[in-house]
């Protein structure tokens, strides 16, 4: 690679690390956090306060998430941070398969990565799925590049990375046993693509030893690494409890059903990623029909990773995060093909992406106001024939260009067409599944049922703590028969204690409640409601509240009330109310 060429492609990717770092960053910490994301969250704050916790499956988010709490304040910001870097830095694996992947197609999927709003949305969460990803990629990517060091201890991290490591590990496994059974029975014949096993350079001049050989020094970094790291250098030795725990929580999902329809799965790609699924559907017919190792392989990582998903139990929406990779590099590897544009057809087909832009906007915002048309005819009959006749505009528009100009011209402005309205439609999917935006809206990647009053019940909790004592966090708190880990993250900075019955002789100052009318205990309390979680009502949503959605996330809510008691002499008129 001449020396331009190269300093073009690190300005690149740094391009792309510095779009994922700032869609990870911005507005982290404004959302409160979610019970799953709280509880991995509680436990770092014990690592940081040297109590040793019983560390759960998440091994490696809360051994690196204890140490950013050790070095600064216990934020929702920090909770969030290591799973944000890690997501930004994934941009960087496409440079370690140089070797299977055209430098182009690595280029474009430096940024599907960057972009992809379920990538994005994990990114954002506390929580070790995105880790286990972002570390068995790295393991795999420095293997090819024939670095034993990397490749184990990105290794050794990887299996600190929860459940999810044993789901992607479980897809690669049976990928890599199918594409070997096609390969005996001579099911695959490549042609016009040869790909020549030559160890990758290490130096430039020096060949990198062959794998063979890295089997021993990568064993002896990963024990290493798993041993210092997984307990954090012998202060945590819970840690190495994490693998195990991971592999069992893994394994019990395949006894327990899940609460999430199989069908919020597929509507996820459909409505999260319909570019990458496009893109990936022509290049895997594509590969089939006429041949290409590269993405036949890639194809059936694709439709393993998908049905484990689907099929697994305890599936959730997270669970896709093992299929958006070989998705977006199938959706990178048909893109690059069409970036072979001649200098005298680019006026033509500018126009014709222009064209092509400016109907589905139409199409677009006719099907967003479709929720709103009054009855089952009349305007919504209208709005419906508006759809069909605007893609069918497209398609005859379409078909024009390739009579009268060239069908290359009408391929190429097709293609790019449709590429830049489903890329800005993806980004504001990504905008609204990572909590960019400023306010709530219903997401199928969201982690748990969000806490709605969250900061209001921590100012109230503190303002309490404040008048009776002088001091913003002296006053505990009682919680009784509410089974919240966000609850607890909130009133962190307060002595909480968990109540299993409540004491009739007993008065703590401050009790969080299940919706009560009175507590009934010995002192005279105030108490206010607030709402705390609320998750959309998949279950009972009808066709208009699905067509509401995909136009503005938003979605039928059900709600969960709590009551915060305050005993009386905690107010300010306290004394007023008892003076003869």
């Amino acid at each position: 690679m001449d020396s331009p060429r190269q300093k073009r492609e690190i300005w690149i990717y740094g391009a792309a690390f510095a779009l994922a770092l700032i869609l990870r960053l911005v507005r982290l910490g404004a959302f409160p956090l979610t019970d799953p994301e709280a509880a991995a969250a509680l436990q770092a704050l014990q690592v940081a306060a040297g109590t040793r916790p019983v560390v759960g499956p998440n091994s490696a988010y809360v051994l690196l998430t204890g140490v950013f709490f050790f070095l600064f304040e216990a934020s929702n910001f920090v909770a969030r941070i290591v799973p944000a870097l890690a997501g930004a830095f994934l941009v960087f694996v496409p440079t370690l398969f140089r070797q299977r992947l055209k430098p182009r197609v690595a280029l474009i999927l430096a940024f599907f990565l960057a972009l992809d709003p379920g990538l994005l949305a994990l990114s954002r969460q506390a929580g070790s799925s995105i880790l286990a990803l972002v570390f068995l990629l790295f393991a795999w990517g420095w293997w090819e590049q024939r670095k034993a060091w990397q490749a184990g201890m990105f290794a050794a991290l990887a299996f600190l990375g929860g459940p999810s490591l044993w789901a992607g590990l479980l897809g690669l496994l049976l990928s890599w046993a199918i594409l070997q059974s096609m390969e005996r029975s001579k099911a695959v014949q490549p042609e016009g693509e040869k790909r020549v096993d030559i160890p990758p350079e290490s130096d430039g001049t020096t060949p990198a030893p062959p794998s063979s050989l890295l089997w021993k020094p990568a064993l002896q970094v990963f024990t290493v690494t798993l041993v210092l790291f997984g307990t954090l250098i012998f202060t945590v030795p819970a840690g190495l409890n994490g693998v195990l725990a991971a592999a069992g929580e893994y394994l019990q999902g395949w006894l327990a059903p899940s609460t999430v329809p199989a069908g919020h799965v597929f509507l996820s790609l459909l409505f999260y990623q319909p570019l990458s699924l496009i893109l990936a559907l022509v290049a895997s017919i594509r590969a089939w029909v006429g041949g290409g190792r590269r993405a036949i392989r890639l194809s059936v990582w694709l439709l393993v990773s998908l049905l484990l998903a689907v099929f697994y139990p305890a599936h959730q929406v997270h669970d896709l995060v093992w299929t958006l990779v070989p998705l977006s590099a199938l959706a990178a590897l048909e893109l690059s093909r069409h970036f072979d544009l001649r200098p005298q057809e680019r006026l033509e087909m500018g126009g014709v992406v222009v064209l092509t832009v400016l109907i589905l906007i139409f199409a677009w915002l006719d099907l967003a106001g479709l929720p709103w048309a009054p009855g089952p005819s009349g305007q919504s009959n209208l709005r419906l024939w508006l759809l069909f006749g605007a893609l069918f505009l497209l398609v005859i528009s379409v078909l024009l260009v390739a009579v009268g100009w060239s069908l290359r011209t009408a391929r190429l402005g097709a293609v790019w067409g449709l590429t830049v309205f489903l890329a800005v439609y993806g980004l504001s999917a990504g905008l609204a599944a990572g909590r960019i935006r400023v306010g709530y809206t219903s997401e199928l990647w969201e982690s748990g049922p969000y806490p709605v009053h969250a900061q209001l019940l921590a100012s109230t909790v503190s303002d309490l703590s404040q008048w009776s004592t002088g001091n913003v966090d002296a006053e505990p708190v009682s919680i009784y028969n509410l089974d919240s880990a966000a609850l607890r993250w909130v009133l962190r900075t307060h002595q909480v204690s968990l109540v299993e019955n409540l004491d009739a002789s007993s008065a703590p100052p401050l009790l969080v409640t299940p919706l009560l009318q009175d507590p009934g205990l010995a002192d005279s309390y105030r108490g206010q409601d607030f709402t705390w979680r609320q998750s959309p009502a998949w279950g009972s949503a009808q066709a208009s509240d699905w067509l509401r959605w995909i136009a503005l996330r938003d979605m039928p809510q059900q709600y969960e009330t709590i009551v915060l008691w305050a005993r009386n002499d905690l107010f300010l008129d306290a004394s007023l109310q008892t003076a003869p």
